[in-house]
């Protein structure tokens, strides 16, 4: 399968190493809007061509699949592009700006009966079953809530201190502790609420979000621009918890019981960087004729799109882009 990179930045950097190292894949092109950046790129992961318009890349019928890796404010027209273009699309989280977006995108790409999927490595993971066959092992007990946090101090980026770039925590980072309490919990809670410090752009710093299902379960959820967190996530039933380490690309998943005692620890199994699990698996979609990944459903991409256009009208956040 040959993969056409859309956009140069640090993440496409990393997909280009990652499918470096892939059997079975190559990164084919890479497009970004300065000729010598797109140059620079393709000379660095030795891919074949380099464009200096999104279009022509897209239109290059040797491309099988175009990894978009721009800024969310962009993801809606490039993956429109792309699919307008019959090209097959993994589009790099969050999906997109909000959910009518997203639910326009995924209309296009049924039209076109071509794969369209939402790179949000996390779902992809060996590490989603591993922490599902815990919670589901009993060890713990009967589940009642869960914590997760995700902070880096990122506040200087550009692209996130600007809302017309779709900047800010929830976006970037809070996508993370959403899909994580959503991938144990599921999609089907019932009241939503949020708090955030926002900038003097209306973008959110840090933000705290807190899910209740039905039944009585519960999710507190934290992300932050301004700060360094531990990134774990917490699973709490009444015979003991689980603790995962780094729910942003898990590195151990432990259970503890009531004493606190180490019960069993599951070992992570090694990869290239993680990145390589999505790209996988859009690869098993398009041989299987298939529009989407079964790991990452587009029902539960535009869920999540839908979730996260909840918590902004709570917090009062609307994007200049939108």
């Amino acid at each position: 399968m040959k993969v056409g990179i859309l956009g140069a930045g640090s993440i496409a950097h990393k997909m280009a190493a990652t499918i470096s190292l892939m059997e079975g894949i190559e990164v084919y092109a890479v497009a970004s809007r300065s000729l010598k950046k797109a140059e620079e790129f393709a000379k660095q992961y030795q891919i074949p061509k380099a464009y200096a318009d999104y279009r022509a890349m897209a239109k290059d019928p040797s491309v099988d699949l175009v990894y978009i890796a721009t800024p969310h404010s962009h993801h809606y027209a490039h993956v429109k592009l792309c699919l307008e273009q019959g090209r097959h699309v993994l589009c790099e989280k969050a999906f997109m700006i909000n959910s009518s977006q997203a639910k326009e995108a995924v209309k296009l790409a049924k039209e076109k009966n071509l794969l369209l999927a939402e790179a949000i490595w996390t779902r992809y993971m060996p590490s989603r079953s591993i922490i599902r066959k815990a919670v589901e092992s009993g060890m713990i007990g009967e589940v009642t809530s869960l914590t997760a946090n995700l902070g880096y101090v990122i506040k200087n980026k550009e692209r996130l201190v600007r809302s017309d770039l779709g900047g800010g925590a929830l976006l970037d980072l809070g996508v993370y502790p959403v899909n994580f309490a959503l991938m144990v919990f599921g999609d089907d809670y019932a009241e939503v609420s949020a708090e955030a410090v926002l900038s003097g752009q209306g973008v959110d710093l840090q933000n705290s979000i807190t899910l209740k299902w039905k039944d009585g379960r519960m999710a507190v959820l934290h992300s932050n621009m301004q700060a360094l967190t531990d990134r774990r996530g917490i699973i709490y039933g009444d015979k003991g918890y689980i603790q995962v380490e780094n729910i942003n690309n898990c590195e151990a998943v432990s259970v503890y019981d009531l004493d606190r005692n180490l019960v069993k620890q599951y070992e992570i199994p090694p990869q290239i960087t993680g990145y390589e699990y999505e790209v996988e698996a859009c690869l098993r979609a398009i041989e299987n004729g298939e529009t989407e990944c079964s790991e990452m459903p587009l029902s539960d991409s535009v869920a999540v799109m839908e979730l996260l256009d909840r918590i902004r009208e709570i917090l009062g956040i609307k994007y200049a882009c939108e």
